[in-house]
C-alpha cells in the first residue's frame, strides 16, 4: 500500500508568504517608486474676498544625478502654472545631486518660491540598515560627508528667485497679493530657531496688507507646528516623513520619523493649538535615499494646494 504525499501546510504557508514578499518587493522597488503623482487639494486659508492662490508643494527629492525620470517629472510641474512654490527640503541625495536639481527645477524659474533645509541638503546620505527606520525617528550617525549647500542655496535664490526661509521670514508678492512666510531649518536635527521668528516677522513691517501668513518646515515636529499656530499662521507646510515610504495598505504609515501622529504623516489635515486650528499639508515627497530605493502603498508625490478665501 502506498501513501500519497503532500506538502506540509506550514511549508505551503511559508511559500505563500515568500511569494507575496517577493511580489511586494518587485512592486515597491521596480514600479511604485516611479509612479509620480500630483495630489490636488483645496483648503480655506485666505481673508474673505481673496482670490485663490495655487501653491505647488514639493519635498524630499533626494536627488541623484542619474534619476532622469524624476527630474523630467519635476520639470513638468511647471505646466501646472502655480502662483507659489514651497520646497520643504531634502533636495539632495548625492554629492552631485545639484546637477539633477538644476534640470528638475529650471522650468520653475521666475515663479515666486521659498525653501528650507532638510538634513540631506547639508549631509550626504550614508549606508544604514533600512529596517532601523521602523524602530522610530532616525538617529544621527558619525562624521557626515558635507554637501555643497551654498551652491544649492545660490541656485535657488539667484537663478530661480526663491527666498531662503531657514529660521527667518519673507514677504512675497504672489498673484498680486502680499504673502508673509516663516520657516525653520531641519527640526529633526535641532537646527530650528523658533525664537528668531518673532523678530524676523517684525522686520517685515505691519501685516495689515498681507493676505496670509504661511509656515514652512522640513520636519513637522509638534513643537514647530504649535509655535506656528501661536504665531498666527494661516496654513502650514511640511515634508520629511516620506508619508511612511513603506505603508500598510488599508492602514497607512507605520512610521513618521518624527513625533507627528501617524494619521497625519502625509496629506492635508489640520493642526490645533489653543483655540486656533489651521490647515496642515505634509508632503509624502517624491524621492528616497539611494540606499533605500523603495516605495510601497505610498506613491511619490507633489501637491498642488489651492488656498481659497474663508467663508
Amino acid at each position: 500500500m502506498t501513501k500519497s504525499s503532500s506538502a506540509h501546510p506550514a511549508l505551503i504557508a511559508l511559500g505563500a508568504v515568500g511569494a507575496v514578499g517577493a511580489a511586494a518587493a518587485v512592486w515597491g522597488i521596480g514600479i511604485e517608486r516611479y509612479l509620480f503623482t500630483v495630489r490636488n487639494v483645496t483648503t480655506q486659508a485666505l481673508p474673505v474676498g481673496s482670490a485663490p492662490i495655487r501653491v505647488l508643494h514639493v519635498s524630499d527629492a533626494h536627488m541623484a544625478p542619474w534619476q532622469h525620470r524624476k527630474q523630467d517629472w519635476l520639470a513638468s510641474l511647471a505646466d501646472l502654472e502655480p502662483d507659489l512654490v514651497i520646497n520643504t527640503g531634502d533636495n539632495l541625495g548625492h554629492r552631485e545631486g545639484l546637477d539633477g536639481i538644476r534640470r528638475a527645477f529650471a522650468p520653475l524659474a521666475g515663479i515666486p518660491g521659498v525653501f528650507v533645509h532638510g538634513s540631506n541638503d547639508v549631509h550626504a546620505p550614508s549606508p544604514r540598515n533600512p529596517l532601523k527606520y521602523f524602530t522610530g525617528p532616525s538617529a544621527h550617525g558619525g562624521a557626515p560627508e558635507y554637501l555643497d549647500t551654498a551652491a544649492m542655496d545660490s541656485y535657488f535664490t539667484h537663478e530661480l528667485g526663491w527666498a531662503n526661509l531657514n529660521n527667518t521670514a519673507a514677504r512675497l508678492t504672489v498673484a498680486g497679493a502680499d504673502i508673509d512666510l516663516i520657516g525653520v531649518s531641519d527640526a529633526h536635527r535641532d537646527w530650528d530657531r523658533l525664537d528668531a521668528l518673532p523678530d524676523a516677522m517684525a522686520a517685515l513691517g505691519p501685516r495689515a496688507d498681507a493676505a496670509a501668513l504661511l509656515g514652512v518646515t522640513h520636519a513637522p515636529y509638534q513643537r514647530v507646528l504649535n509655535a506656528y499656530v501661536e504665531l498666527g499662521t494661516d496654513a502650514i507646510f511640511g515634508g520629511h516623513t516620506h508619508g511612511g515610504q513603506v505603508c500598510l495598505p488599508g492602514f497607512g504609515a507605520l512610521v513618521a520619523n518624527c513625533d507627528i501622529p501617524l494619521k497625519q504623516a502625509k496629506g492635508l489635515s489640520t493642526w490645533s493649538r489653543g483655540e486656533r486650528t489651521v490647515p496642515l499639508n505634509v508632503s509624502a515627497g517624491c524621492g528616497h535615499s539611494i540606499y533605500a530605493p523603495v516605495r510601497f502603498a505610498c506613491r511619490p508625490e507633489a501637491t498642488l494646494l489651492t488656498l481659497t478665501a474663508r467663508t
